[in-house]
């Protein structure tokens, strides 16, 4: 394996920051050479970088060709990329032909289907190696209004969230029992009765894809999994909320077979994350994503540098099978840092953001 290294992130969450410093400080004295790129250059991910340049507003091949000249000309190692993964992974070999190594899941088909949670849900039905939950995908109010009244009918509570998009975002909850009043003097939170929604998707003829599924109400677990070029799952760890900003790395068993048949199964490389969720003792599918989850962090107090181990196969290097240190409780603080003085080209576009 090589000593020395050149790894970028494109356009990440602000936890990255947290994700290149795991490559930093690894156990093999690899050195790196961090690269960063976001349309925004006072990003937090960007404070961990070596170098910044700021990303360009591009999609589909477009990006894919800026990603290309952007390897060539840093001549990147290993390519860490979140931002447009599905256009990347449609065309990894241009990337493999000027050398750069890419973190990615390269089933263009599977990852497709991960990025649409019906698509997905229908696809793991017939495997039967997790519980999905019941759902109804609509695109008007009406048929929201009968996917509310099955799903109810059946004894559940109903959430609903579009299908596309990541996390939290545009997730609520029906509650039929809030006081409005209170709801407008308190805090800003994720419920809503039936008549409220129903009356904002009536407001247009047809939306996005929503997808209405019966409420989760246990414990909602990540399981942060690392796995070879290959798929082999070499660790998984369940992560979960344990109050306040504490969280807890557990030792499960059914979750931890979950996340070896789910490796078995879709052979996803690299890192990707399993979320899960119980509702009556039973853990059923949120979804799955395909890259290194926002708590991943947390999750290396295990002991397993996850970040650094991906990098260290992605270049060449053998990893064998991990032993997490389960059970234990972690947290995070925030700390005060100064901001790095990018180049000149940067400063400008700062303040033009301003």
């Amino acid at each position: 394996m090589k000593k020395n290294a050149r790894i970028w992130f494109n356009r990440w969450f602000s936890v990255a920051y947290h994700y290149m410093n795991h490559i930093k400080n690894n156990s093999d004295g690899l050195e790196v050479e961090l690269y960063g790129t976001h349309p925004d250059p006072k990003h937090m991910s960007l404070q961990a970088c070596n170098h910044v340049e700021v990303e360009p507003q591009l999609d589909g091949y477009e990006y894919v060709e800026f990603c290309l000249d952007f390897c060539r000309r840093h001549q990147i190692d290993v390519f860490v990329p979140r931002l447009n993964m599905f256009h990347i992974a449609k065309h990894i070999a241009l990337f493999e032909e000027i050398g750069t190594r890419v973190i990615v899941c390269q089933d263009v088909d599977l990852l497709e289907k991960l990025m649409d949670k019906d698509l997905f849900y229908q696809s793991v039905k017939p495997t039967g190696i997790m519980v999905v939950p019941d759902y109804h995908i609509v695109r008007n109010a009406n048929q929201f209004k009968e996917a509310y009244e099955d799903l109810v009918n059946k004894g559940h509570k109903v959430c609903f969230k579009p299908t596309n998009l990541e996390g939290g975002l545009g997730f609520r909850i029906i509650d039929n029992e809030r006081n409005e009043l209170q709801d407008m003097f308190g805090a800003i939170n994720k419920y809503l009765s039936f008549e409220e929604a129903y009356r904002i998707l009536s407001g247009v003829e047809e939306f996005n894809d929503l997808m209405v599924m019966e409420l989760l109400d246990g414990f909602e677990f990540s399981i942060d999994c690392l796995s070879d070029p290959a798929g082999k799952l070499l660790a998984a760890v369940p992560r979960r909320k344990a109050g306040g900003r504490l969280r807890s790395m557990e030792n499960i068993p059914e979750l931890l077979d979950i996340a070896q048949k789910v490796a078995d199964t879709y052979k996803i490389p690299y890192i990707f994350n399993v979320q899960m969720k119980y509702k009556d003792g039973v853990p059923k599918l949120l979804e799955i994503n395909p890259r290194m989850s926002g708590g991943l962090h947390v999750t290396c107090l295990t002991g397993i540098n996850f970040p650094y181990l991906a990098v260290k196969m992605a270049l060449g290097g053998h990893v064998e099978l991990q032993n997490p240190q389960y059970d234990i409780i972690g947290s995070h603080v925030e700390m005060p840092m100064l901001m790095k003085d990018f180049h000149l080209k940067n400063k400008v576009l700062m303040h033009e953001n301003l």
